[in-house]
């Protein structure tokens, strides 16, 4: 039964040592040519007149990575839907539990304020 995955394995292997190899590579073979241009940090091309004077709020992209995580979770529902007749009462109660865990985490980020938007 294990046999078919095999292949799998075999290409995981490849993959990944294919991808330390040319890291390495380019790490060992690579030109190091520092200089106070490329050392300094980039974002614009401009020089910084003045330090920033608030911090950056991070409010979307929390609301942005919940958002993804409940989509993903919703996702899920329609290979469920799809076997539920031969999973019988043992699906209903693996899906109940998983939405339960699921509510669990929504009622937690509610209560923290993630979802919050002012």
């Amino acid at each position: 039964m294990l046999k078919e995955y095999v292949y799998v394995l075999i290409l995981f292997v490849l993959a990944a040592g294919l991808t330390f190899t040319l890291l390495g590579l380019t790490f060992i073979l690579g030109p190091r040519r520092p200089t106070a241009q490329k050392l300094a940090p980039y974002e614009s091309g401009m020089r910084d007149i003045e330090p920033p004077s608030r911090r950056f709020p991070i409010k979307f992209y929390v609301v942005a990575m919940l958002f993804l995580l409940f989509d993903i979770e919703a996702i899920s529902f329609f290979p469920w839907a799809v076997v539920l007749r031969r999973l019988h009462f043992f699906g209903f109660m693996e899906i109940f539990v998983f939405v339960m865990v699921l509510l669990v985490g929504y009622v937690y980020a509610w209560q923290k304020g993630a979802l919050d938007w002012h």
